[in-house]
């Protein structure tokens, strides 16, 4: 089961950002369980949507012992760097588009307090958070971000547009820009359109009541689909997590095992 949810290829691009474990001065303690084995139940936890005490033993570390090891790297941005990892091999293999990328937003519910979350304006304004995505043509996501569900879409396109890691390119430079970007009318703004420009990325935004978003749907279905993707990680569907990095760190795996499928085809 550890083989399945962690195939060799993954294992060994977890093995370059993953930290080396702390040692103990004075020697003894308890043995610490291996990393392969506690990544598998941490990616269990998330796919299955199940609380870290129901992790079954088979892999051996317990729930709690998941849990502690995911808050540790979760504090060094381990999944943040195996996200990125796994996309600059897929553009070293020229499997990243950018010539029309899609940025978009998913809500949903957040049942416990903390940050970021608000009051959901499509949930009767519950308590909620948002995750934001920008995809490359294909609908493999290329950056993420979280915010509270009350956060205009608007607000989060910059941030997004800078968050584009240097992804290497299969010839030349390394790339963080899209030739294109395509958005709904949540996006419509003069200001975004005169920013984007600036930094040479073409804007294809529906304009506010002058035409429908569905215009766009023949381009943007793809980030539609990769929303579809992230429910895939049954941990996603409502916000459990009280802190907004273990929330954000859940979303990064998620993305990463999309980006990873790609990969091992």
């Amino acid at each position: 089961m550890v083989e399945r949810l962690v195939p060799d290829g993954l294992w060994e691009l977890f093995q370059r950002v993953v930290p080396e474990a702390p040692t103990r001065p004075q020697g003894g303690g308890r043995r610490r369980y291996g990393d392969r084995e506690v990544l598998a139940a941490i990616i269990f936890a998330a796919t299955t949507g199940c609380t870290w005490s129901q992790v079954p033993p088979v892999f051996g570390p317990s729930g709690a012992t998941a849990h502690r090891r995911f808050m540790e790297w979760s504090k060094a941005r381990v999944w943040a760097k195996l996200h990125r990892l796994v996309l600059d091999e897929l553009g070293a293999r020229g499997e990243l588009d950018w010539s029309r990328c899609a940025i978009d937003s998913v809500n949903m519910r957040a049942l416990k307090g903390g940050g970021p979350d608000g009051p959901n304006p499509v949930d009767r304004g519950k308590k909620g958070s948002k995750i934001h995505l920008i995809t490359e043509r294909t609908g493999l996501p290329i950056s993420i971000g979280i915010s509270g569900a009350n956060l205009h879409d608007s607000q989060a396109l910059e941030p997004l547009v800078r968050g584009i890691p240097p992804i290497r390119s299969r010839r030349g430079p390394r790339r963080r820009r899209p030739a294109k970007l395509h958005g709904d009318k949540g996006y419509d703004y003069d200001h975004l359109r005169r920013w984007l420009h600036q930094r040479g990325i073409r804007h294809r935004i529906a304009r506010k009541g002058i035409e429908s978003s569905t215009r766009l749907g023949r381009h943007r279905w793809t980030i539609e689909r990769t929303m579809a993707w992230l429910a895939g990680c049954r941990r996603l569907h409502r916000r459990y997590e009280r802190k907004a990095i273990h929330f954000l760190a859940f979303t990064s795996i998620a993305c990463t095992l999309i980006c990873y499928r790609r990969l091992a085809k």
